[in-house]
């Protein structure tokens, strides 16, 4: 079973009565988080970069694992409490759901969990879903939750 948050966003609490709920029959969790590529960021003629030393690649990466280990470190404890064995992972890619469902398919995973915004209509269209990226692609059942 593996949990993914296609979202920008650091995930608010899981409710615990709900994640007792979704863990009741797991006996083992991995957590999963994708992380975005490093790219520079330009300014907005596009015929400057920002220097290096503002947001270096070594930083990026640094804070970008400190988000990540917190926002695994909530499934995790839950988890735990739950008693439910659990291991988080990262990986970092441009491509979360191809991420999503390699991680699922290396780890052997029976079920994949994900969140959805539920975004319709042109919104959804525009921004895409990873959620229904990694429903299109992958032969491992996912479970998607609002």
């Amino acid at each position: 079973m593996t949990r993914i948050n296609d979202s920008p966003e650091p995930p608010k609490r899981p409710s615990p009565r709900r994640y007792a709920r979704a863990t009741d029959r797991a006996k083992a969790l991995t957590a999963f988080h994708v992380i975005p590529p490093y790219v520079p960021a330009v300014f907005p003629d596009a015929t400057m970069y920002v220097p290096v030393d503002l947001i270096s690649p070594e930083m990026y990466a640094k804070e970008t694992a400190r988000e990540a280990a917190k926002i695994l470190g909530v499934v995790a404890t839950l988890a735990r409490a739950a008693g439910v064995k659990v291991r988080t992972a990262t990986a970092s890619s441009s491509r979360p759901w191809e991420a999503v469902v390699k991680a699922a398919k290396k780890n052997k995973c029976d079920l994949v969990v994900m969140a959805s915004h539920g975004r319709k209509g042109v919104e959804g269209l525009i921004l895409g879903s990873e959620t229904t990226k990694v429903l299109t692609h992958s032969k491992i059942p996912v479970l998607v939750c609002r």
